[in-house]
């Protein structure tokens, strides 16, 4: 007897009892939204060129958040959905499908939300949890132009005063970030600071007084992210929300920062099929040399398509192989002690692994994608560049070519990805 089966976006099957149902359910509750999305993306890429002064969807963004997307993994008995990484991965990919710039903007949110998930409990973590089942969306505002790696801030957090008349206790947060993606659509913004020479974390409120968030991100693709500049002048900071990076213990979050972005990758897989789909279609015009009457009937054209369905095909299924790891990692998480070490390293070269072959795969379909048709698939209304500038963009965060070096050090000497983050404890890139 088949075992029954569900079908995703990306042709991916889910066996039926392993969240097959919730995951349609889900796409069921999205759709609407997702359709909004899809049907308004090219308008949007078209007006997107000039940083400050170009449209931005927070329209699209607030009803995403009003839908419940920013609680996709916070757990059910807490108001949420409880997702698997799977599941999100799978969630994720399907809003890049539609837009990867909305899609890429919520990283950080989810980032936020999994480090929350890894706290012990406390009232503190409950309050998190409450907003973000609210509708709060957290944006992120880590890295600076001013240093030569992550590890090198500028960004401050000091003393503000002895609290006696007109100065107040507490700490005072003044620096500017960059790459400050999703920051112009949030209520909140998570960033890290120096505090004396350690480098610490906390989450301000976008709309407190000294915060200034400006669109100037002038990328080539994925221009829509706010991915631009937040600068903090005398921010006020509660110092019961500061934490240190070094004493909080080894999480996944490096991991899944990069397995979100290959979901992104793998959603611009997804619509660069649907666009060369929707493309041919309706086509009758063809070539002199071609095999039939119209390019739908063509064999060539067909192999080309299939070509690109057979990569979304497997830029998705990586991208769920990898989470299905790092769903093993989570399940591990100890709260206050952390996840397993060896878990982790596994889980992690899983991903590096997929970044090695989703990122050319998806770059090599965005250009053949204009084999299925003439000059008229060069048409800049119809905006089938934007998935190449997109997926360049989105796969140079942290460049695939080191992580070749990684994957081959791992299966070779048995060094372990986890051990490179683990030299920089004082930075954190492992840890909430």
């Amino acid at each position: 007897m088949t075992e029954a089966t569900t079908t995703t976006g990306g042709g991916v099957r889910l066996p039926a009892g392993h969240g097959a149902g919730r995951l349609a359910e889900l796409r069921d509750r999205f759709r609407p939204v997702l359709d909004r999305i899809r049907d308004g993306a090219v308008d949007r890429e078209l007006a997107s060129g000039t940083p400050g002064d170009r449209p931005l969807p927070h329209d699209e963004v607030r009803a995403l958040a009003d839908a419940g997307f920013g609680r996709l993994r916070v757990p059910e008995d807490r108001g949420g959905f409880g997702v698997t990484l799977v599941e999100l991965a799978h969630l994720v990919a399907d809003l890049a499908a539609a837009d990867s710039n909305i899609a890429h903007l919520w990283r950080g949110h989810f980032g936020y939300t999994e480090l929350v998930l890894l706290r012990p409990s406390s009232a503190g973590r409950d309050e998190w949890l409450d907003r973000i089942v609210g509708g709060a969306i957290v944006g992120n505002a880590t890295s600076e132009r001013t240093g030569t790696t992550l590890a090198d801030i500028s960004t401050t957090v000091t003393p503000r005063g002895s609290g006696g008349p007109g100065d107040p206790d507490g700490l005072r947060l003044d620096g500017r970030k960059f790459y400050s993606t999703g920051t112009l659509y949030s209520d909140w913004i998570y960033l890290a600071a120096d505090r004396s020479g350690e480098r610490v974390t906390f989450a301000v409120p976008t709309d407190a007084p000294g915060v200034t968030s400006i669109d100037d991100w002038d990328g080539f693709g994925q221009r829509l992210t706010a991915s631009g500049t937040t600068v903090f002048d005398g921010v006020s900071v509660d110092p019961s929300v500061v934490s240190a990076y070094k004493d909080a213990p080894l999480s996944h979050i490096q991991a899944f920062y990069q397995l979100y972005l290959l979901a992104v990758l793998a959603g611009i897989g997804q619509a660069v099929v649907d666009d060369a789909v929707a493309f041919v279609r309706p086509r009758t015009r063809t070539y002199i040399h071609a095999n039939a009457a119209t390019p739908g009937e063509d064999p060539q054209v067909l192999a080309v398509l299939g070509r690109l369905s057979a990569g979304a095909f497997t830029a998705r299924s990586l991208v769920v192989a990898a989470a299905g790891l790092l769903d093993e990692v989570v399940a591990t998480n100890e709260p206050g002690v952390g996840v397993d070490h060896g878990l982790l390293d596994e889980a992690e070269n899983a991903v590096y692994q997929a970044q090695v072959e989703i990122g050319p795969r998806v770059l090599r379909a965005a250009s053949e994608l204009f084999e299925v048709g003439g000059a008229s698939a060069a048409d800049r209304t119809r905006a089938l560049d934007r998935h190449w500038r997109n997926a360049r963009v989105v796969a140079s965060h942290n460049p695939a070519v080191y992580k070749e070096r990684l994957v081959g050090d791992y299966v070779l000497h048995g060094r372990g990805p986890v051990d490179a983050w683990e030299k920089y404890h004082e930075v954190g890139p492992t840890r909430f």
